[in-house]
This record gives structure tokens, C-alpha cells and sequence, in this order.
């Protein structure tokens, strides 16, 4: 098969996805079909060809087009919004893991994994152009330790981390639970620093290679990995700094998108001419064919009659009045009813007969504001567009090295202010965890950053769920102008932190791998 490039990758039929194809069993990990003979593994355009397979995910539903973002609706930022038991037993700590909502990404993630693994047998004996295999094992180094990450974040804990599977062990037959996570950030560790190693800066790249795991992307991973793993060993919050200064520091110019103009600036980061912006880490590449329906999920269900959107994940009450006055960020994460805005080339004012809460998230819409052939996918059943949806941003960074500061009982005004001015908020001085807590809700409200693992984290969740969520009802929901009644819109839930600070393993692939499920489960 041809070479396919990167920003096509998503909409083009990879070879790796027949030629690398997992049984429904995580691991029966032996690659099928022309992958494993001779014939393949023999020229730079199979290794790339191999490399854009762990990018395929992007554009699956089930996975970042809406497939993790049930687990992000457990927060209280967000109701469902629709009337669905899977989604509902997931949101409130009841699910089995079988739920079709969820039951797929954790075999998903390790099918990642194998085809990571593959790379790294076949590929460094291959007879190719250096610069080309270096990068190609750097992804594949990267994408298992981004792979392990998700597991971890979501499977992972002190009793039981996930089954590591290697090139040196990935034709056995059973993978055995390491006894603590951190076996994993090991794993996830030295794949990162190798993937680091290799990887070029993203500002190498041409335009039709940006989106590829580069060597900020390690960092930043690496960052993200450190910022979990000190939950159990507070060394590793140096780390966290380390490695965010790295990202800062390589050369490559990651900074906030910051004209001075707080009104327009952090709705500009999630502009489709922004997706590789100095803010760019690591994003879902998506473009009008194929890739990420996240956008259109948050949008107006029906789309009033317009253009096909789901409707779901609706802001709560909580999250709207969580913002300070004066923070620009509200309006560009928020609508509410009477706020002005462009559907579609043309301007009218929210309202909505779909939303539980009266409110729409506003962070992705960009793309609506054009006529329908300029940003998004014709076919309104699989409503893609081509804006990439962040996974880590510029911001991130500066908001974990603050955390970590400050959790070394360090200053953290400087990074903090990075965001808050940006906003169009004061500077502070003296910043404490509640501060840098309270930042981070504001700042990633509706992002794969996650807010509920924010505050499982934290150690939060718990009080946080004892709460119910609300929202307004609008007398007239299809009057922007209507007033409106508090009212509750999910019930207060019952968090056990000993149990729901991670999520069951389904049910099928506990069967399939013989490993045990998560305590509580």
C-alpha cells in the first residue's frame, strides 16, 4: 500500500489494520496475515505504513470520538443529557464494565500496544532510510507508553496494575497483573525516554507529517505519567518540573497562544487554524472525512434541524458559576441561553430543547460557525470536522509544574498567572492547591485532561458526588429570552473511593486474559 501521510491517515484504509488484526482476545497478541511474512517488512513506505496504524484509533468512536469521555462525564461538570442506562450506570459508579459505552477501549488500547510491539521487532533490522526508522521506532516507543497511560489512568492502582505485554514477551499466552502500578510507570517511563530520544521536535515536521508523536509529546506524557505516579512516591513530583521544563526548554517555542487579547485568546486555541498552534502538544487529528465526532456530540442535539448533532454532555450549574468575574474563559467554554453566536454564517442567540441544563459547551464550535462543506464532514451520522481535539496542550504544562511546586512547598505564582492573565484575570501571589485547583476546572473544562481524575487524584470526588447537580429550566426552551427555575438535573452519588478511584476491567476481557478484575467491581 502507499505511503499515507499522516493528516490522511485517518480517513484512508491502513494496511495495518487488516495486517496487524487482534483476536477479540488482548493477548493473542501474534500478528496476522501479511504483517508477519517476509514480504512485508521490507521497505520505508511498509514501516511508515505501520507507524500510521497507531494513529487509527483517532478516528474510532468508541475510543476519543466520545468512547473515554463517558468516563470524563463522571465529573461534576457535566451531565449525559440524553436517557441512557449504560452511560447512566457508568456516571453513577454502578457499571459493570460491560456497558457497550465502555466495554471496548480497554482491549482497544492494547491493540495499540501490539502494534507498537511489532514496530519494534520488524523494524529496526529493516534496510531504510535512518532518519525514517528513527522516527517510526519513537512512535511506536511513544504510542505503547500513551497506550499504557490511558490504562493506567483509568484500570490502574495500588493493589493491581495492567498486564505488560513487550516485544520480548507478546506471542505468550497470559499476562499476569503487575502487583502495583507503578510497575507500569516504569514501563511507561523508559518507552518515553527512548521515545524522547528519537523523536524529532514537532518543528521539523511538514505539514503533512504534523500530528505524529514528536519529542515535546514525550515530555509532556512523561509529565503526565511522573504527575500520577507521585500519588504513591512524592519524589516523583520533581520529576513533574523536570519535565515540564523540558517541554518549555527544547527549543521548539511551546507557549500560550497570548496576543493580549483575553476576549478572543483561549477561545483561540480550539480554532481549526490553531490546531498546531505554539499551544499544540499532542492532539486527535480529525478531519472532514474521518476522524474525531467529539464536537458534534456536544452539539445541539438535531442541530435545529441544520445538521446532525447528538446532544450530549451538558455543562451544570456547578461548572458555570464556578468561574471568577471577569474570566474570559467562561464565555468560550459556556452558552447560555440569549448568548449570541454564528451557526452556520449566520448569528442568533442560544436557546435550546435539547439541553437538561440550559447550557451547551462552547470550546468546540468553531467549526459550526461556517457554512457545513467549509469545516465538517457531509455525512451528519458520523458528523467529523477537522478540528484536531486536544489530548495535552501548552497549558497543561504550565498548570502540572505549578502543581508540582507547589506540592513541594514552592512557589507556583509564576506559571499560574501564565494562565490567568491569558484569561484576563489578575495575577496572584502566594498560590495554594486550591488555587491551582481551582485553575485547572476553568481552564479544561470538556477535555480529554479530565476532571474527574482530577479530583480522584486529589482525593475530592467523593465530597464533590455527595452533591447533586443542577441546572435551569427555561419556561419556554425555544425562547433565548425565557426565565428560568434551578432545578436539579442528576442526583447526589455515592463514591467509594476505595472502590470507584479506578473502573472495572470488562468483563470479557477479564475472561479472555484470565487476569482479576479491580477490588469492588
Amino acid at each position: 500500500m502507499k505511503k499515507i501521510i499522516i493528516n490522511k491517515v485517518i480517513g484512508a484504509a491502513l494496511i495495518v489494520l487488516a495486517a496487524q488484526a487482534c483476536s477479540e482476545s488482548f493477548t493473542d497478541l501474534t500478528p496476522k496475515g501479511s504483517v508477519t511474512s517476509g514480504n512485508y517488512w521490507s521497505t520505508e513506505s511498509d514501516a511508515v505504513s505501520a507507524a500510521n496504524g497507531l494513529y487509527e484509533h483517532w478516528r474510532d468512536d468508541s475510543m476519543f470520538g466520545r468512547g473515554l469521555f463517558w468516563f470524563v462525564n463522571a465529573s461534576d461538570d457535566m451531565v449525559t443529557g440524553r436517557t441512557d442506562a449504560g452511560s447512566a450506570a457508568v456516571r453513577d459508579f454502578v457499571a459493570t464494565g460491560n456497558e457497550s459505552r465502555v466495554n471496548s477501549m480497554y482491549k482497544k488500547f492494547y491493540q495499540i500496544i501490539q502494534r507498537a510491539n511489532s514496530i519494534l521487532v520488524n523494524v529496526p533490522d529493516m534496510a531504510i532510510n535512518e532518519e525514517v526508522k528513527r522516527r517510526v521506532l519513537g512512535e511506536a516507543y511513544f504510542m505503547r507508553a500513551y497506550a499504557y497511560f490511558y490504562l493506567t489512568q483509568y484500570y490502574g492502582d495500588h493493589r493491581a496494575g495492567l498486564p505488560i505485554v513487550t516485544e520480548a514477551n507478546m506471542n505468550e499466552a497470559r499476562f499476569a497483573r503487575p502487583t502495583h502500578v507503578s510497575e507500569n510507570y516504569q514501563q511507561m517511563e523508559q518507552d518515553l525516554l527512548a521515545a524522547a530520544e528519537l523523536l524529532p521536535l514537532v518543528t521539523t515536521y511538514g505539514a503533512n507529517d504534523l500530528g505524529r508523536a514528536h519529542r515535546d509529546a514525550a515530555y509532556a506524557y512523561l509529565a503526565k505519567m511522573y504527575l500520577h505516579w507521585a500519588r504513591y512516591d512524592a519524589s516523583k513530583w520533581a520529576e513533574v518540573v523536570r519535565y515540564c521544563d523540558m517541554v518549555t526548554n527544547s527549543g521548539s517555542g511551546r507557549a500560550l497562544i497570548n496576543t493580549g487579547n483575553p476576549q478572543e485568546d483561549f477561545a483561540s486555541v480550539f480554532y481549526v487554524e490553531n490546531n498546531f498552534s505554539s499551544e499544540y502538544i499532542f492532539s486527535v487529528v480529525s478531519n472532514t472525512v474521518r476522524g474525531c465526532i467529539l464536537p458534534a456530540v456536544l452539539f445541539e442535539n438535531t442541530g435545529y434541524g441544520l445538521y446532525n448533532g447528538w446532544g450530549y454532555f451538558h455543562p451544570t450549574l456547578e461548572l458555570y458559576n464556578h468561574f471568577e468575574a471577569g474570566d474570559h474563559r467562561k464565555k468560550a467554554t459556556i452558552l447560555e441561553f440569549g448568548d449570541t453566536f454564528t451557526l452556520f454564517g449566520e448569528e442568533r442567540k442560544y436557546y435550546s430543547s435539547n439541553s437538561w441544563t440550559g447550557f451547551q459547551f462552547n470550546k468546540y464550535m468553531q467549526p459550526f460557525r461556517f457554512p457545513q462543506e467549509v469545516h465538517l464532514n457531509p455525512n451528519g451520522d458520523y458528523p467529523t470536522s477537522n478540528l484536531s481535539v486536544p489530548l495535552v496542550r501548552y497549558a497543561d504544562i504550565l498548570l502540572m509544574k505549578a502543581e508540582a511546586l507547589i506540592m513541594q512547598n514552592q512557589n507556583a505564582d509564576a506559571p499560574i498567572n501564565q494562565i490567568r492573565n491569558r484569561a484576563g484575570l489578575p495575577s496572584i501571589t502566594g498560590a495554594t492547591l486550591a488555587d491551582l485547583k481551582r485553575e485547572r476546572r476553568s481552564e479544561f473544562a470538556a477535555e480529554y485532561t479530565d476532571r474527574h481524575v482530577d479530583l480522584v487524584r486529589w482525593g475530592d470526588a467523593q465530597e464533590a458526588y455527595s452533591k447533586p447537580a443542577t441546572g435551569r429550566q427555561h419556561a419556554n426552551r425555544d425562547n433565548p429570552n425565557s426565565p428560568y427555575t434551578v432545578t436539579e438535573v442528576w442526583p447526589a452519588r455515592n463514591f467509594n473511593p476505595a472502590i470507584h478511584h479506578v473502573w472495572p476491567i470488562p468483563p470479557a476481557d477479564i475472561t479472555n486474559s484470565g487476569i482479576s478484575q479491580n477490588e469492588g467491581w
